[in-house]
């Protein structure tokens, strides 16, 4: 694969990967939207079928990596590392764009959303609507759910942790495989596997922070939703963004290390 190959691929596949995967977090979460309220569940298959869809879509151009945690764990597995900075910058463009793209499907929505004052708070507000805004994470403002993650409850330690364990199992997964062997892409089930895999992440993972598992899919559309022009749209939770891209290279190295130990 060239370097061209490598970052139209990664940036189109992420920048699908995106828009599915952030689309069903504002189906669930704005005003105004048929699935409003769809839950947890929708979210985790949302975001799987997401994965699916990036994967056979980008896998012959750029073997579908989509996350530099991929890459860095696959960098480690084969000591090859010229082409890392390539497929992260395609993963941080396309990641972006996905997220612009998002605002752009439900625009409407957002600014449906943001100008409800029993979201946003102020004057005509609900008591009780006010107390739940205040309770919101402080610096996280009441879409940014949508475009990246934030924990539950805020501990650093357990927030790394929690990253880090859900990224191990996502890379064991990967690598055990044999997905992208050779820079050729995956397999015909490989992806619906990968996909699967992301699932059982998101139920079983996914509930105290979020799950990123992945450094573009949070630092990317966290971006765009500090530039974006969204009314009212608070804080992009800057104190906590390092935790998902922190967290998900660790878990990628840490990853790669037990498969070079155990499978390889």
């Amino acid at each position: 694969m060239s370097s061209s190959d490598i970052f139209i691929g990664e940036t189109i596949g992420t920048a699908v990967l995106i828009l599915l995967g952030g689309g069903v977090c504002a189906a669930v979460t704005l005003k105004a939207s048929k699935a409003r309220n769809a839950g947890w569940l929708a979210i985790a298959f949302g975001w799987g079928f997401a994965v699916m869809t990036a994967v056979y879509i980008s896998g012959p151009v750029s073997g579908a990596h989509l996350n530099p945690a991929v890459t860095v764990a696959l960098a480690i597995k084969n000591g090859d590392w010229a082409n890392v900075p390539v497929y992260v910058a395609g993963q941080m463009l396309g990641a972006m764009i996905g997220a612009a793209l998002v605002w752009v499907a439900y625009y409407g929505q957002f600014q449906a959303h943001l100008a409800d004052r029993e979201i946003v708070g102020g004057p005509g507000a609900q008591a009780t609507a006010v107390k739940a805004v205040e309770a919101q994470e402080k610096g996280a403002g009441p879409v940014l759910g949508i475009f990246s993650t934030g924990p539950e409850i805020r501990n650093a330690v357990q927030n790394l942790a929690t990253e880090i364990v859900g990224t191990v199992v996502l890379i064991l997964a990967v690598l055990t495989q044999g997905l992208n062997d050779k820079g050729n892409g995956l397999g015909v089930l490989g992806g619906l596997i990968t996909a699967l895999v992301v699932v059982s992440i998101g139920l079983s993972l996914g509930g105290p922070t979020g799950y990123a598992i992945n450094p573009a899919r949070d630092l990317g559309p966290r971006i765009v939703h500090a530039l974006l022009p969204l009314p009212n749209k608070g804080g992009s939770d800057w104190s906590y963004a390092w935790i998902p891209v922190v967290g998900p290279l660790v878990g990628g190295a840490v990853g790669a290390g037990l498969y070079n130990v155990a499978f390889a």
